[in-house]
């Protein structure tokens, strides 16, 4: 008879297996990671560094005034590529230091950020950061913006691979190049701009720390300046950051202690802005035509076009023009030109109040009646073109004006007027305005017109209104009589600066959308307004002596290619 053996315990069973079982999972995880690490190196093999999205490569043509201010830009994306060695330092150790203070000496990942996000997406929780700035670079520049674990992995795999093969100065540039800083800026050139007024190059300690401080929130933070709030919670920020930098010995103790909260431009942007665009209008086609492309690649073509005009007297002339009341049913149109006798440069170029409202430019295209405006070169004899030409004009543009005036300035030598001094394109110079000036009068024409007119330095003509401020003199003249005055013309010139002055009104027309001519509204005294805002205008204007936008053009190439 077989005798059954009793079968051990469990517990038993248990420990006497516990050693195979240990090895089959040893070796189920041997197999498991081995497989792991084969596809990761088989994906990261097969993964290529795409390229940039075209948004992030298109560039944005900025416009700036005779003395380097920011006037505005043409493009759909507010973007401009700046080499690193155009980023101060103490810029870049700000971002790093706001952003991923390991950068220098990370592999381009964090797996703690990884596992942070892995987890976030699985669990349906908030998205959340904490992105290396090589792995915020391939997110913002080289993929989608979706949230998901396939994209995350990609992300990962493109940063190791970007920081294995590119250097991180090459990484930190095209971060800089490309990541948002609000106010529509993308990089941090079009940010030093948006938020300053200068040039990346130009950032201080405290604005470098300031904009880093930004990207942390750019949609909420842009508003600084003008939301106290939003200003306070940005300088607590931006003290985090200083010390950050200080602790890391990016700059001193003496730097730390030395810093100032930066103001900012105000933003949204003033009033005075309002017709900016008139400028950026009229440069944009001058400069496509100097380069010999559309405008449409003018825009995207990343260009730095430096303008003729003096940004701060444009927004004095605004305000000034802005203190006329109007008239209930008429409006009331101010035309304001100022340019370079003998240079062509145009300095000033008030075209409207509001772009927004009025696209047309008055200056540059508005037809006004001359009246006798043009009567002093009657008698100063044959003309050569294209003054003539000018002469024979009833209905001139306050730009023709000021030209045919500044020829008389200019002991009659007419120059073309200009409104871009200088393009340049990745730092190089690729156009430089040179001053198109003909002789058309000799000189007894040129003072026999400025003798009738009696808007020159030594004026004789009966009627004409001086300048209270420093005894300059401006011709009134007009279309139309009397209290029916259709066009009021002001007009007074030196050798440094031309100003004309055109008023006029237009009323609706009887079909919706049109509008008609009108008389001029008599109070304020036309001519009295016309005559204080050249005035006003003129003293403004010529403080200082102001240099002609081929100096100025000279001048601030070779301060460029000195820091080149």
């Amino acid at each position: 008879m077989r005798r059954h053996r009793e079968r051990a315990p469990l517990r038993v069973r248990l420990r006497r297996n516990r050693g195979r079982r240990l090895r089959r999972l040893f070796c189920a995880l041997v197999t498991l990671l081995a497989t792991l690490c084969a596809a990761a190196v088989v994906a990261y093999r097969l993964t290529s560094i795409p390229k940039p999205h075209p948004e992030t490569v298109s560039q944005s043509t900025v416009f700036l005034d005779s003395d380097g201010a920011y006037l505005g830009r043409r493009g759909p994306v507010d973007r401009q590529d700046i080499p690193l060695s155009e980023v101060p330092r103490h810029v870049q150790d700000a971002v790093i230091a706001a952003e991923n203070r390991s950068f220098r000496t990370d592999s381009g990942i964090s797996p703690r950020a990884i596992a942070r996000a892995t987890l976030a997406t699985l669990t349906g929780g908030d998205p959340q950061g904490g992105s290396t700035i090589t792995q915020q670079y391939v997110k913002n520049a080289l993929l989608s913006p979706e949230h998901s674990l396939a994209r995350k992995a990609r992300e990962a795999l493109i940063a190791i691979k970007l920081d294995r093969t590119r250097t991180k100065d090459e990484i930190l540039e095209g971060y800089l190049d490309t990541v948002y800083f609000g106010r529509g800026a993308a990089g941090i050139q079009s940010a030093a701009r948006n938020y300053f007024g200068v040039d990346a190059r130009s950032l201080t300690v405290a604005q470098g720390a300031a904009l880093a401080s930004i990207l942390n929130i750019p949609s909420y933070y842009e508003k600084a300046g003008s939301d106290p709030e939003v200003t306070a919670k940005l300088e607590n920020r931006w003290e985090w950051v200083l010390d950050a930098m200080a602790a890391s010995g990016s700059i001193t103790a003496k730097q730390r202690t030395a810093a100032r909260f930066p103001a900012f431009r105000f933003y949204p942007p003033g009033e005075t802005e309002g017709q900016r665009q008139y400028l950026i209008d009229v440069a944009a086609k001058e400069a496509a035509d100097r380069l010999g492309i559309t405008e449409d690649r003018l825009a995207s073509g990343g260009y730095s076009v430096t303008t003729t005009f003096d940004l701060a007297l444009q927004d004095s002339a605004t305000q000034v023009v802005q203190e006329h009341p109007g008239a209930e049913g008429v409006r009331v149109h101010t035309a304001i030109v100022g340019l370079v006798p003998g240079d062509g440069a145009v300095r000033l170029l008030y075209g409207g109040s509001d772009y927004a409202r009025q696209s047309f430019n008055d200056a540059v295209s508005g037809a006004v009646e001359a009246g006798t405006a043009l009567e002093p070169f009657s008698e100063a004899g044959r003309a050569g073109e294209p003054l003539s030409k000018l002469l024979r004009t009833a209905a001139p543009t306050p730009l023709n004006l000021a030209s045919a005036y500044a020829t008389v300035a200019a002991d009659g030598r007419y120059a073309t007027p200009y409104t871009v001094a200088r393009i340049t394109r990745g730092g190089r110079t690729v156009y430089r305005a040179r001053p198109d000036a003909r002789r058309v009068l000799d000189e007894k024409q040129a003072r026999t017109a400025g003798a009738r007119s009696g808007a020159g330095p030594t004026p004789v003509a009966v009627g004409v209104a001086p300048d209270p401020a420093e005894g300059k003199r401006f011709a009134i003249a007009g279309a139309g009589g009397g209290i029916t005055r259709r066009t009021v013309w002001s007009t007074g010139y030196d050798g440094r600066l031309a100003l004309t002055v055109a008023l006029f009104a237009d009323r609706a027309g009887s079909k919706k959308g049109t509008t008609v001519p009108a008389q001029l509204p008599n109070e304020p005294s036309p001519a009295e307004f016309a005559r204080r805002v050249a005035a006003r205008t003129w003293e403004a204007a010529t403080k200082g002596g102001p240099k002609s936008a081929a100096e100025n053009a000279t001048e601030s190439g070779a301060e460029s290619d000195a820091a080149r």
